[in-house]
């Protein structure tokens, strides 16, 4: 069993883009590059280039914003505004807004519960 992995440029990235039905604004590409994925956790790079869409989690999300500048914004309306450096837990049950204002750089660690 690997303890442990380095990150590399080897790893293809995946593109995506909000649902249809999350959208708000713009026209946000999300590109992700997976390193490590098991049952219940994910692990990766994730970027966004400038765009508005609604969010909802499930899962446990940790995350270090590597760069550029988003807002989160949760359902009472309490925005987070977060830049390089910025680390964030989000928690099951989180719902609101996720704007990217300059495209956006985060590594991540998502853990799914049962």
């Amino acid at each position: 069993m690997t303890l442990a992995f380095k990150i590399t440029s080897d790893v293809a990235p995946e593109i995506d883009h909000p649902s249809e039905e999350k959208l708000i604004s713009g026209t946000p590409e999300f590109t992700t590059w997976s390193l490590e994925e098991t049952e219940d956790q994910f692990t990766g790079i994730w970027q966004s280039t400038p765009g508005k869409w609604h969010v909802t989690y499930d899962e446990w999300e940790y995350f270090n914003i590597l760069e550029g500048h988003s807002v989160l914004t949760d359902a009472d309306g309490t925005e987070f505004q977060l830049h390089a450096g910025d680390r964030m837990v989000i928690r099951p049950g989180f719902t609101g807004t996720w704007e990217v204002l300059e495209t956006t750089r985060k590594d991540y660690v998502i853990r799914i519960f049962a």
